[in-house]
């Protein structure tokens, strides 16, 4: 069983996310690789928003390789290569349309000089337990 809440005793989050996530008498535990835009062809997605909305597909489909759905998810780190108030924008309402209406996974945003080629603009991990 997962938990994810914000203790009454923390500052509330900035944007949608949990503070704690809590895995209690799980089995299985998953650890999902950098997620980037690149779709399953081989293809990169043009642009941050699109490029996101393909690395948290890429978070789905590792999820449903291991029988899990975004309900097991505890936690999400995302790595943007652009510094701007646009691009924490675009990523929390990506994010925000990906999670939907469940109950939002701890979450880390890092802002990164740079991945691991330059057209790569975000990177997204997570963790997941069952």
């Amino acid at each position: 069983m997962i938990r994810l809440w914000t203790p009454d005793t923390m500052p509330k989050p900035a944007s949608r996310y949990s503070q704690c996530a809590l895995a209690a008498g799980v089995t299985r535990r998953l650890e999902i690789s950098g997620q980037i835009g690149l779709h399953p062809d081989g293809t990169l997605a043009e642009g941050l928003a699109d490029q996101l909305d393909v690395a948290l597909a890429n978070v789905d489909r590792a999820l449903a390789a291991a029988a899990m759905g975004r309900e097991n998810l505890m936690k999400i780190t995302v790595y943007l290569t652009q510094n701007s108030a646009e691009a924490v924008a675009t990523y929390r309402d990506r994010r925000d349309a990906w999670v939907g209406e469940a109950q939002a996974p701890a979450a880390t945003l890092l802002i990164v000089a740079g991945l691991a080629a330059p057209a790569l603009l975000v990177e997204v991990d997570a963790v997941a337990a069952a």
